[in-house]
């Protein structure tokens, strides 16, 4: 699955073949404009107000108090990207919209939406100074009590059709117990195993500011004690001796320099137990000159840019899990998320 520019008759497929078609015009001009309309969609609610049935132009102006220009213009190229179809002057959700724009749907990506309109769109423009010095931002240090809100709300937003992917092929034993879930939060992937696996429970060990906004998400899963948030924090703590037969660190290791990564996977190996399975669950950093691969790519630059460190190859991964002591295992490419990876390995 790849984001590209396709053309969609011979001529523009000529155009392409010629190197007519100004490519770096599209980045630079439409690409920009496409992102923001579907935030600034998302987060005034123009998905939802459609969720009841097809509604004119002046019927949304008036749920939405918006101006009727500048609404026919968003809802014009909305339709172009496939967001609404419109028919008899009325727009109606198409099917995707319905599943993952409207926040009410399991799978919906809205909470990611509007933190990424709310917080996230003005850390692109440090992207010049991160070039300059190679220093980020570190956001995990300055957010504020509501946008850590807005962060655990996308990070639901962004892991619920991954959590089910995860739940039925991250390849653990069936006999599994105990789970330690370091960075987990919002705890999806954490109950989607526990679903799987009726014996097993799991304790998600995350930072007080990110349990206190996370604990209300992972209550509405109705876990109860099988899945529980312990306070604390994954560099400083000791993760104990052979507790646990099973160890993930999802989308937390683009955060950490490779020293820590390390230091992480080497209290992992202590934790486990005989037979137990490490999982690194992560966007994977594509080698330059290898098979183009946009979502690794640009996350690679993007946790770069807000944390300071980027996404890893799977080399890497295993590395680190070499020299803790662990046996690197299999590595399950997700089909629902392009350029995302479980790297395991046994102790």
């Amino acid at each position: 699955m790849q984001l590209t520019i396709t053309p969609e008759n011979p001529l523009e497929w000529l155009a392409l073949r010629a190197n007519l078609a100004p490519i770096p015009l599209l980045h630079a001009q439409i690409m920009p404009v496409l992102a923001k309309a579907v935030l600034e969609a998302a987060d005034r609610g123009v998905f939802d107000a459609v969720k009841t049935g097809p509604k004119t132009l002046d019927e949304l102006v008036t749920v939405l108090h918006l101006n009727q220009k500048a609404l026919g213009e968003l809802m014009g190229l909305l339709t172009a990207m496939g967001y609404f179809t419109f028919r008899n002057n009325r727009f109606a959700l198409t099917r995707m919209a319905r599943r993952f724009a409207v926040s009410s749907d399991p799978l919906s990506v809205h909470g990611m939406m509007v933190f990424n309109n709310r917080v996230m769109w003005d850390w692109l423009a440090h992207l010049g100074t991160y070039l300059e010095t190679g220093r980020g931002i570190h956001y995990h240090d300055t957010l504020s009590p509501e946008q850590w809100r807005y962060y655990q709300e996308a990070m639901v937003a962004a892991s619920s059709t991954e959590a089910r992917e995860f739940g039925r092929r991250v390849p653990v034993p069936k006999s599994a117990r105990t789970m330690l879930d370091i960075g987990g939060s919002h705890g999806q992937h954490s109950v989607a195993l526990c679903q799987k696996l009726p014996g097993l429970t799991s304790v998600i060990l995350d930072l007080p500011p990110a349990i206190e906004q996370a604990a209300p998400l992972l209550a509405r899963q109705g876990m109860g004690e099988r899945v529980r948030h312990q306070p604390g924090n994954a560099l400083t703590d000791d993760f104990g001796e052979a507790q646990y037969d099973i160890v993930l660190l999802s989308s937390l290791a683009h955060h950490f320099t490779p020293e820590q990564n390390q230091l992480v996977a080497s209290k992992v190996a202590r934790a486990l137990r005989p037979g137990g399975v490490f999982i690194v669950n992560e966007f994977i950093r594509p080698e330059t000159g290898s098979k183009p691969e946009l979502v690794g790519s640009s996350t690679d630059l993007f946790y770069g840019l807000t944390s300071t460190a980027g996404n890893y190859s799977i080399e890497e991964i295993q590395e680190w899990q070499r020299i803790a002591g662990l046996k690197p295992h299999k590595t399950v490419w997700y089909r629902t998320m392009p350029g995302r990876a479980m790297v395991t390995a046994l102790r």
